[in-house]
């Protein structure tokens, strides 16, 4: 096969491909169908042309045979008269007409045939279109329902893709959701256990301490106030205190001790290094 010949049966196949998408069945089917009504049509007014020639040609024949009859009439009345000689003439005018009534009988006896084999076609024709409506119809309700079941399964396939990204989209969602719980919850303890407000806050661990201390101090001397003043004996409260007091004073001396020592220390450090 040539290049040239290649190339035509490539577009040749391209073209019947694009026809073939664009062909529409129904449409196809219908054209068909309004084809075969066109020749049933046309075959029906071919016999009524046919029947029309006919009905001509036995009304010329009525006319013959009037004609055959006066002829007639006028050869008896000539006998009548003894005019043989017109007698001869209206016979052979008679004569004449008879030939062509035979021959109109002829004419007419064909046109009968034709006419019977036209309206025989006529009958089979209108059966096979009949036949070919019904099938039509039922190509057509196939066709259509065919075509709607496959625009449910092109719309449902997207359906599917959609669905999927919708999963996909949930799945995102849960995950947040949980990581946001997670996360308050743990929020909820921190601020339960006083963590976080020892994050938020700008105090250290000893003046936090300290402060505690001191309102610890403060309610023990408001208590005591309140159970002198219902007369209730504060002195195991004071010994209590005074022994609290002694035993801080000797830690605070340790650890004032220490504090010298380590400044002691840097100071020495310094003085070596310059």
């Amino acid at each position: 096969m040539g290049i040239l010949s290649r190339t035509s049966y490539v577009i040749r196949s391209k073209i019947n491909a694009l026809l073939n998408r664009a062909e529409d069945p129904t449409e196809t089917l219908d054209y068909s169908y309004e084809k075969m009504r066109d020749e049933l049509q046309q075959v029906k007014q071919g016999i009524a042309d046919l029947t029309t020639q006919k009905k001509r040609l036995e009304i010329q024949k009525r006319r013959l045979e009037e004609n055959v009859e006066k002829h007639n009439d006028q050869a008896r009345q000539a006998i009548q008269q003894d005019r043989e000689d017109l007698a001869r003439k209206a016979l052979e005018k008679k004569q004449a007409k008879m030939t062509q009534i035979e021959e109109l009988d002829t004419q007419i006896a064909n046109l009968q045939d034709t006419q019977d084999t036209l309206v025989q076609k006529k009958d089979e024709l209108q059966s096979r279109i009949e036949e070919f409506r019904t099938k039509k119809e039922t190509m057509k309700a196939r066709y259509e329902a065919a075509e709607a079941s496959s625009r449910v399964s092109e719309a449902m396939s997207g359906v599917g893709d959609e669905m999927a990204d919708v999963g996909r989209a949930l799945e995102r969602a849960e995950e947040r959701t949980d990581e946001m719980e997670a996360r308050s919850a743990a929020m909820d303890e921190l601020m339960e256990s006083g963590a976080l407000d020892d994050v938020l806050s700008d105090k250290d661990s000893i003046e936090r301490e300290l402060e505690a201390g001191r309102t610890n101090a403060e309610v023990d001397a408001e208590l005591e106030t309140l159970k002198a003043e219902m007369g209730k004996s504060s002195a195991p409260a004071e010994e209590s205190e005074a022994e609290a007091d002694a035993e801080v004073d000797i830690e605070a001396e340790v650890v004032d001790e220490e504090v010298e020592a380590e400044l002691e220390e840097l100071k020495n450090d310094e003085e070596s290094s310059s």
